[in-house]
């Protein structure tokens, strides 16, 4: 059970989780923008310096092998990822830019990430980033990048102490920060989506993908799906009667029709899970789940809306 007064600085003011942990990559060279076009989903060529943009690494099926955040910056481009996602995005660099002008390096161990969550986040820096979702400004402690949720301030691990106590934000753990990401309806690699999900099931792709860009791995697979078919399954909310654990299987009638992902007790919403359902699951619908007599009415996300 996370601390309602931390849920409250959230939601209210600000306070900082520190996500260090994630993978992170810098890209440069001449080719790197052309390289980095054919094997993410997003139009990464497009970008100016200061701005970003939200992308996945597929397989040739258009199944997810890793998400990321891209920003542009004045000598190339930042790659961050889940931490289970860094040995795909390495490896694709290591093994797919033989011969091109392409330089990688991972610096997972030497920065920081340390991310402002709430509504007062631009008011703890000495310059705001741009408005729009990974907007990006170099400040004084690093560079600032807009989210969802606040701003993420990118420094020196070696430094991260010091930009803490400069910045004078409450730190908070992250699991509260969790519980605002299943409110507002956002998969999280490897508790919501995996090597088996794509992008449309997840409901990532108007964020994610270019349809105008030219190829890039796994493209003819989403493409055709966006524009002939249907995904089997959705992202979709669910409203638990008591708190349940992730991986917990769902059932309509006897159909098993999904599993539980992300799943927390939120201080507005009592019990809630994100869940990948197949679509004969509409909201509205009632779910079994797991072998304890608990249920899930399915939703439309984000909570609250």
């Amino acid at each position: 059970m996370i601390a309602t007064a931390d849920y409250e600085l959230l939601k209210t003011k600000v306070g900082l989780v520190d996500r260090s942990a994630r993978g992170k990559l810098t890209v440069r060279g001449a080719d790197a923008a052309d390289f980095l076009q054919g094997q993410v989903t997003n139009d990464v060529e497009a970008l100016a310096p200061g701005e970003g943009c939200y992308a996945a690494m597929l397989s040739h099926k258009g199944k997810f092998r890793t998400d990321m955040r891209i920003l542009r910056t004045d000598d190339g481009f930042w790659m961050d990822t889940e931490p289970i996602g860094l040995v795909p995005a390495r490896w694709t660099l290591e093994t797919y830019a033989i011969g091109r002008d392409v330089q990688h390096e991972d610096v997972t161990g030497r920065m920081a990430i340390l991310s402002l969550v709430g509504p007062a986040a631009r008011e703890a820096l000495d310059v705001a980033p741009p408005e729009t979702e990974h907007g990006h400004v170099v400040g004084e402690h690093g560079r600032y990048v807009a989210t969802d949720l606040g701003v993420d301030v990118i420094c020196e691990r070696d430094a991260a102490e010091a930009v803490k106590a400069a910045l004078g934000v409450p730190e908070v753990g992250e699991e509260v920060a969790e519980v605002l990401r299943i409110e507002s309806g956002r998969p999280r690699l490897g508790y919501d989506m995996d090597a088996e999900t794509m992008p449309q099931e997840a409901g990532v792709h108007e964020r994610a993908v270019s349809y105008t860009k030219g190829c890039y791995v796994g493209q003819e697979t989403v493409a055709r799906l966006y524009w002939k078919g249907k995904p089997n399954r959705h992202l979709r909310g669910l409203r638990l009667s008591e708190p349940v654990e992730r991986g917990a299987e769902l059932r309509l009638g006897e159909k098993v029709v999904g599993r539980v992902g992300s799943a927390c007790v939120s201080p507005a919403h009592g019990p809630i899970a994100l869940a990948l359902v197949r679509r004969e699951a509409e909201p509205g619908d009632t779910l079994a789940v797991g072998d304890g007599g608990a249920t899930a009415e399915v939703v439309e996300l984000p909570f609250g809306s």
